[in-house]
């Protein structure tokens, strides 16, 4: 198979890559306090549920096998009052974690591309 052939799960690393992102940006929100509210008042099961769903998410829109099994994303998101200052800074901490797991500039772009699409969905301010 031609890497242009190739899904962008396969061009990522699969979904080793994939979690290991995922892991990161948690991280990187969970250690700004803008994000905090959003964590609050969750258990440890919570938010690990929330992580495996962004996980399974992201494998089945870049392509993979993963098969994703949570609320569409305006039912998730909606009454969170997540503003554009928000929306852009976790756009900025994904492009950090993709960044430090050595994803390729084409395909990160490609991964925020697929993020940018629930915009609407998810920015209420």
């Amino acid at each position: 198979m031609a890497t242009s052939e190739k899904t962008l799960y396969q061009r990522l690393g699969g979904y080793d890559v994939i979690a290991a992102v995922i892991d990161d940006l948690f991280g990187f929100l969970r250690a700004d306090p803008r994000f905090a509210r959003f964590g609050m008042g969750r258990s440890l099961d919570s938010h690990h549920r929330a992580r495996q769903l962004l996980v399974d998410q992201v494998c089945n829109l870049a392509g993979g096998p993963c098969f994703y099994t949570g609320r569409d994303m305006k039912t998730s998101h909606v009454g969170l009052g997540i503003t554009e200052a928000e929306w852009e800074a976790n756009l900025q901490y994904t492009a950090s974690a993709l960044h430090k797991n050595g994803v390729p500039e084409r395909e990160q772009a490609e991964f925020l591309a697929l993020i940018a699409h629930y915009k609407s969905d998810i920015v209420e301010g």
